[in-house]
């Protein structure tokens, strides 16, 4: 094996003989290097992935397979003052999600969205009947997945100028075939928020796209518990 010295030439210029101790050592510091700038490239092409992808969330709660159900939505009546048809709205969209096959396909049936909003409409002392009672006025179903909004405003208190929504509820499940149908045996609150940033007002963004974009955040947070579903690695709510 030949051990002589080798002529090298340095990053600042100077020529010096290296042994093969030194030229170990450098060709170890290249490998090296290269493998970190390797191991960079991995890294920036998993995150720029990760920022433009999805994953799969499974459901919280799975217990509509197979049973009938009723969604009731409870808004507070001041809330509907300033937000007229938010009930409407609500119970429509989250019935329609629910009892698309493609989401639950082993549903047991619903009931639409139009007759239980009759049947609230007609019965304004609603919310006093116990949930075995209602469900009885609804059918007979299995299941009422009820969603109360705590919160529903487009701006902060004080601040009418900007739009700074948020919306606010609480989803519980209500199973009648259980040994206590009058109480939740699933629940789990959400909040979402729009827009993201500040600045945004009525001179550049109109109060129906931000209704509209809060509500169906709310959607999307109220029925994702109930199926598996894609999301976005860095979801913006």
């Amino acid at each position: 094996m030949n051990r002589q010295p080798i002529l090298v030439e340095t990053k600042s210029g100077v020529r010096r003989w290296a042994g093969p101790a030194r030229l170990a050592t450098a060709a170890a510091a290249a490998a090296g290097s290269f493998l970190f700038s390797g191991c960079d490239v991995v890294g920036f092409m998993a995150e720029s992935y990760r920022r433009d992808s999805t994953h799969e969330i499974k459901a919280l709660y799975t217990g509509l397979e197979g049973k009938s159900f009723a969604v009731v939505v409870a808004v507070d009546r001041m809330v509907q003052a300033d937000h007229a048809g938010i009930v409407d709205r609500l119970t429509s969209r989250i019935t329609e999600r629910l009892s698309s096959s493609q989401n639950i396909p082993r549903a047991g049936g619903f009931v639409p969205a139009v007759k239980v909003l009759k049947y609230m409409y007609d019965n304004p002392a609603w919310p006093s009947k116990p949930f075995s009672e209602l469900a009885k006025s609804l059918g007979g179903v299995d299941r009422i997945v009820y969603v109360e909004v705590i919160e529903y405003r487009l701006n902060d208190p004080g601040n009418a100028h900007e739009w700074s929504g948020i919306a606010t509820g609480n989803v519980g499940v209500v199973e009648l075939d259980s040994s206590m149908p009058d109480v939740f045996t699933y629940e789990k609150t959400i909040s979402v928020r729009f827009p993201d940033k500040k600045g945004y007002n009525s001179t550049n963004l109109d109060r129906s796209v931000v209704t509209t974009a809060l509500s169906g955040r709310f959607i999307d947070r109220v029925t994702w518990l109930f199926y598996d579903h894609q999301e976005p690695y860095y979801p913006e709510y």
